[in-house]
């Protein structure tokens, strides 16, 4: 098993030495994650990568590998403390596909101040990254009306990445994968078509042979294939594809050009051939604002890549990891525009009985429900480690897309608006 503690930053450790030579390093804490605000022209984000945190919290251990670089520059009485390190406190927090908006407590981490510090950069380093994929899936998701969505990302990010964007993607509604890691891993379904590169390949002495690069491909996958026809002249590409693979061909992809006005031409082009049932699958650095656009062409399946995986896509969650509670002691941070609430959180959302979200509320020291004046309200947190231990028994991945596609109805209709403006639900601060 290989082991995560080196996840993080120089600092984080260099604080517990610090600590260790003072009480403050065996105080009772409390530590939350929360975003102060949105991305720009965000209305909601979505949370995602709590699995992912568990599961690396059972690696967080100090072997010889990783003593070996700490103790370069710590003293041995740290190292000592670090070789027997085990978190063994609690964590609540908000569940995989839940909504959040600025303020959500969406994790809450309770220990000793030198146990719970040292996992701030891994728990946001994996919330921040995945919540923020999940939160560009959804609108995409949204914009593609009941359309599928095959992750394709793969290419435009870190490798390791690119298998937590492939899980984030999946909770927010995205069918499958191009990513065989996300596929072994997690059980996202896998998808794929074929690059310009294996037409290209059938080029010979006597020029190009598209239909043989169909041929070929259709020999070894089956007629359900899909074939990418904009290698060369797009309307001789759909004509060489249907004359070798027949009416009976599972889908054409497009992958360049005005994605829009091409989509019209080939299911003119495909209909006029008895291809009828032939789907047409578009890619090419789409965004939630192009899929929006092409919601009224004959377009089957997008294929979205850059644009969910990448920042200019993605922009970060934006969350942080606050000290807010010492030895039952509210705490804050008072730095301008950097402001904390002191105190352990309970949040929770109100609903009309209709399920359309009216607000989210935050309670400050307490865990009563607070009055709503007649709506339904539902605690957001939910125990995911005692004592150490990941509670058994937690919401699958499964569990958070249908939570999620719940939870997307249930926003007010202006909330799944594309254009700016603010937060889709309001955020209530009160003193439990």
């Amino acid at each position: 098993m290989y082991n995560t503690a080196l996840l993080t930053d120089h600092y984080e450790l260099t604080m517990v030495a610090a600590a260790l030579r003072a009480p403050i390093a065996h105080r009772e804490c409390v530590f939350e994650v929360f975003a102060r605000r949105l991305p720009d022209g965000r209305r909601y984000g979505v949370v995602a990568g709590t699995g992912r945190v568990l599961d690396e919290l059972a690696r967080f251990r100090f072997g010889d590998a990783e003593i070996a670089v700490v103790e370069r520059f710590l003293d041995p009485d740290t190292v000592a403390w670090l070789r027997d390190y085990r978190f063994s406190g609690d964590i609540d927090g908000y569940r995989e596909g839940e909504l959040y908006f600025p303020g959500s407590p969406i994790l809450t981490v309770r220990g000793t101040f030198a146990e719970a510090v040292l996992l701030e950069t891994l728990i946001l380093s994996i919330l921040n990254h995945d919540s923020a994929i999940a939160s560009a899936a959804a609108r995409m998701v949204s914009a593609a009306g009941r359309r599928p969505l095959i992750e394709m990302g793969s290419r435009r990010t870190h490798e390791r990445a690119a298998v937590a964007a492939a899980r984030a993607a999946h909770i927010a509604g995205v069918g499958s994968t191009s990513n065989l890691e996300a596929a072994r891993l997690y059980g996202v379904p896998s998808a794929g078509t074929a690059a310009h590169a294996f037409t290209l390949g059938f080029t010979g002495p006597d020029g190009t042979d598209e239909k043989a690069a169909f041929a070929t491909q259709i020999e070894a996958l089956g007629v359900d294939t899909t074939l990418l026809v904009d290698t060369y002249d797009i309307t001789q590409g759909v004509r060489n594809a249907i004359e070798v693979a027949g009416p009976g061909l599972g889908a054409v992809r497009i992958d360049s050009g005005d994605l829009g006005v091409l989509a019209r031409q080939v299911r003119d082009q495909l209909d006029s051939l008895g291809a009828t049932e032939t789907k047409i699958v578009v890619s090419g650095d789409l965004d939630e604002y192009a899929i929006a656009s092409l919601r009224a062409e004959p377009v089957d399946i997008y294929g979205v890549g850059t644009s969910l995986v990448t920042g200019s896509g993605a922009p970060t969650a934006g969350m942080v990891y606050k000290l807010v509670e010492v030895d039952g002691i509210p705490v804050s941070k008072r730095s301008s525009h950097k402001e904390s609430r002191g105190g352990r959180k309970t949040a929770f959302r109100a609903a009309r009985p209709s399920g359309t979200i009216v607000e989210e509320i935050v309670s400050q020291g307490g865990g009563k429900v607070p009055e709503t004046n007649g709506l339904i309200t539902r605690e957001l947190q939910i125990p995911l480690v005692r004592g150490g231990d990941v509670l058994d028994g937690l919401p699958t991945l499964t569990d958070a897309r249908e939570h999620l596609a719940r939870g997307l109805v249930s926003l007010p209709w202006e909330g799944l608006g594309l254009s700016h403006g603010d937060p889709a639900v309001p955020t209530r601060h009160v003193v439990g």
